[in-house]
């Protein structure tokens, strides 16, 4: 029997980017994060207070040698929160005491520093490999390899990766919802135990919290310390906080395995999702982190965002080659760009309880086939787009009937529907290999441009019928690689994620598409809160954002038009409304907007997010400000009415504090103030120029509005400023 003897000796090593640095213990068999936050500058004389960062506490009731934690805690370092690896050989081998075999820091030519340890459990037949990243953005990622090197099967539970915060991270913030209403916040001390976000769904979920916050008391967009983690797959998973003994405080992550699908063989590795961390002063510099490290991607999106016109709300299942014609000709009037198909063009597909799996185009609807719209769409300066929900099937399809072994359950039983549907099995080869070359098939015949790609049910008892194992963490790997057979076969093609609207985003299927839809909800109100939630991870242009029709059809509200576009502006524009019913003035005003998205959009596609802190949550500031600082958009949007009676001042963030710049209303119709009985303030109804500090630290007076309205402006540096460079904003 071997004893533990003691903490190894501390290696600091210390990567910095941006304004973050994390300081890693990188001698132990698996990395310690001693410090993750601010940037530090630290030679080789703090080498030894950098040791001292790791050393070892504990009570009268602790254990002799125990540490900080891991990245991986392991209870025979005395840890003894939430296991790092969890898994057994038969019923043994259920504990681990990783050893240190090497390790190499290196650095990529995009700039991110990897820490690779290779570490051994020769006991207990394991090899670990964790990887630690910071890319040039500030943001860190992390994942564990589990390998077998014994004879014998080992079984894998549970792999969660964790990193430390400090004390001062006092308060929590994190996401729920529901169809319809995706990235609700909820915020809440943390406290002394585990808060924990499981996923069981099969999918990223539209109640998953896309990332979870920890920060000093009452931070806000612009105030406090935050940082954050963000477990990035698209099948069962789980993402938490504890608060431990000795008032260790870690945030963390990882896959949610069920039952024993995973069985590593001899040789055989488990690779964990990656979970990726941004930190932050304020949320908005945490959210630039992730926009940034997005926007660094190879694949992402370079070309202008196109103007979108989904036909969903517009004609619903009641397709006919005359009608889609007439509403691609007003969409292509107002300057759309993209024409998408939803729904309802294949085999048996007139409502939503038959047809699903049977990916064949629907003769009794389109006589002629989809080339006809195809053509017409072309002709009109358009792309096309098809959707798809290939991972699922009906009962009442061809399919289902030809092949009812290849649903997914948990044995002759079938699991209950959802939305009348079921989960077609993509980890047998060949219901594979039959959905990729019919999607295939039909991108290669009518070269689409785009794939709005859905998933509108959960997978519950997700298993192989035939053998009864669990199939959820097969299922989300068979996904992507069918997403990634696509990309490499049509490398034109974009892709959507979309799942019963907001209930697949995360960074992992983001990987291989192009978008995502944030939900199915395109009430202008709603949306605003959605939007602004799903900003913390992701940049606009990756944020699929609609003008629907005056009565929205999901929670029968009726905003203007003013404020439905503005609302749509601010991510991927889009139109989801049957024009053909749209008045002459609708159109025209709707062309305007779609002209004023086309002016700004390099502008919100490119710049940087902000929010004002208001006192109170009746009156929301956002924009976006260019990188060099020269141009920034602007919207005051009334949420509600005020308790405060009168509005204060809206303090805009973001500028360069000794440049000058001009405020430029804009107001393409009869607007938010023109239905106000109160004048507008003088920098609305005069020419105004106003100091980026000014601006920031004062404010503007900010009007008021009847709810549910916004206002939008630009700010234009004047030609004389101050130089504009990054380092001089705020």
């Amino acid at each position: 029997m071997t004893l533990a003897t003691g903490a190894p000796p501390v290696t600091p090593v210390v990567l910095s980017a941006g304004s973050v640095s994390v300081v890693v213990d990188a001698a132990a068999g698996i990395p310690r994060v001693l410090h993750w936050g601010r940037r530090i500058t630290a030679g080789r004389s703090d080498a030894a207070f950098l040791e001292a960062l790791g050393e070892a506490q504990w009570g009268a009731d602790g254990l002799q040698g125990a540490g900080f934690p891991s990245v991986l805690p392991e209870q025979s370092a005395g840890w003894r929160g939430l296991p790092g690896l969890e898994g057994h050989r038969g019923g043994a081998t259920f504990s681990s005491r990783f050893l240190a075999v090497g390790h190499d820091v290196t650095r990529a030519d995009d700039g991110t520093q990897h820490l690779r340890a290779r570490a051994a459990d020769d006991d207990a037949g394991l090899a670990l490999t964790t990887t630690v990243e910071l890319r040039r953005s500030g943001v860190l990622r992390l994942r564990a390899e589990v390998t077998n090197t014994a004879d014998t099967p080992y079984t894998v539970d549970a792999v969660r990766l964790v990193l430390p915060v400090p004390a001062e991270a006092q308060e929590l913030l994190d996401f729920t919802g529901r169809h319809l209403r995706e990235r609700t916040p909820q915020r809440h001390p943390f406290v002394a135990g585990t808060h924990v976000r499981e996923g069981r769904r099969g999918r990223t979920g539209s109640d998953a919290t896309t990332l979870l916050v920890a920060g000093t008391p009452s931070f806000g967009f612009r105030r406090g310390e935050v940082w954050a983690v963000h477990t990035a797959w698209s099948g069962n998973h789980v993402t938490f906080a504890e608060l431990g003994l000795a008032g260790v405080r870690v945030l963390g992550g990882g896959e949610l395995l069920l039952p024993g699908e995973v069985v590593l063989g001899r040789g055989e590795t488990y690779t964990s999702p990656w979970l990726y961390a941004s930190y932050g002063e304020g949320l908005d510099e945490l959210a630039h982190g992730f926009h940034r490290t997005l926007r660094d991607r190879p694949t992402h999106p370079s070309s202008p965002r196109p103007v979108v016109l989904n036909t969903w709300e517009a004609v619903y299942f009641d397709h006919d080659l005359e009608s889609l014609v007439e509403l691609a000709e007003r969409g292509a009037r107002v300057g759309v760009e993209r024409f998408v198909l939803d729904d309802g063009w294949f085999l048996h597909r007139r409502h939503d309880r038959a047809g699903l799996g049977d990916w064949q185009v629907d003769p009794g609807v389109w006589p002629k086939g989809l080339q006809p719209l195809v053509d017409a769409v072309r002709e009109l300066g358009m792309d096309f787009g098809l959707w798809f929900e290939p991972e699922m099937v009906n009962e009442d399809s061809d399919l289902a009937r030809a092949h009812p072994e290849w649903i997914m359950a948990p044995g002759d039983r079938l699991p209950l529907r959802g939305r009348d549907q079921q989960v077609l099995n993509l980890t047998i080869p060949e219901a594979y290999d039959h959905v990729l070359e019919a999607i295939s098939t039909l991108v290669a015949e009518h070269r689409i441009d785009y794939i709005k790609w859905d998933h509108n049910r959960d997978l519950v008892e997700a298993g192989d019928r035939a053998t009864g194992a669990a199939r959820v963490h097969a299922q989300t790997r068979a996904v992507y690689a069918m997403m990634d057979e696509l990309r490499r076969r049509h490398p034109w093609l974009e892709i959507e994620s979309c799942s019963s609207g907001g209930g697949r985003v995360d960074l992992e299927v983001l990987q291989r598409t192009d978008r995502v839809w944030a939900s199915d909800c395109i009430d202008p109100l709603e949306r605003q809160q959605i939007q602004r939630w799903t900003g913390l991870l992701l940049p606009p242009e990756l944020v699929g954002a609609h003008v629907g029709a005056p009565t929205a059809h999901t929670t029968h509200r009726t905003h203007s038009l003013a404020f439905r576009a503005a609302t749509a502006l601010f991510g991927h524009f889009g139109i989801e409304w049957d024009l053909r019913g749209a008045s002459e003035a609708e159109l025209e005003e709707l062309a305007a907007w779609v002209q004023l998205y086309k002016e700004e959009r390099a502008l919100v596609h490119t710049g940087t997010a902000v929010h004002s802190d208001y006192p109170d949550d009746s009156y929301w500031a956002h924009g976006y400000v260019s990188p060099s600082g020269d141009r920034a958009i602007f919207a005051f949007v009334a949420m509600a009415t005020t308790p405060l009676g009168r509005p204060g001042r809206i303090r805009i963030p973001g500028l360069v504090p000794g440049a000058t710049y001009r405020v430029e209303p804009i107001e393409l119709s009869a607007g938010a103030l023109t239905r106000t009985k109160t004048p507008a303030p003088s920098w609305w109804s005069h020419p105004t120029t106003v100091t980026g500090c000014l601006a920031g630290e004062v404010g503007l007076q900010a009007p008021m509005l009847y709810p549910e309205q916004a206002l939008l402006f630009r700010l234009v540096a004047e030609p004389a400023s101050a130089p504009i460079t990054v380092e001089n904003r705020i």
